[in-house]
């Protein structure tokens, strides 16, 4: 059994109103030094795989497939034993 990570972000360029939503609230509330907030979501996704390789790979193809878009997302897949 593994667990897989996957963080989900907008590549550089990318408008990501969430984040300058944020970061605006926040200067607002008196956080002044705040100068830049990203937003990203985060998937743990528990999977029955014989190796930490076959894993990553299955995660990679659920990346591919539904969980990022390419055109406008970039994403790190961290995988561990459970």
């Amino acid at each position: 059994m593994y667990l897989a990570e996957v963080q989900v972000g907008f590549k550089t360029g990318v408008a990501d109103p969430e984040g300058e939503n944020t970061r605006k609230t926040l200067n607002l509330l008196g956080f002044d030094d705040v100068e830049t907030v990203k937003s990203a979501k985060v998937f743990r996704i528990e999977l029955d795989a014989n190796t930490e390789e076959e894993a990553r790979e299955r995660t990679q193809a659920m990346c591919d497939k539904l969980l990022a878009n390419p055109v406008v997302n970039t994403y790190t897949i961290e995988v561990n034993p459970r």
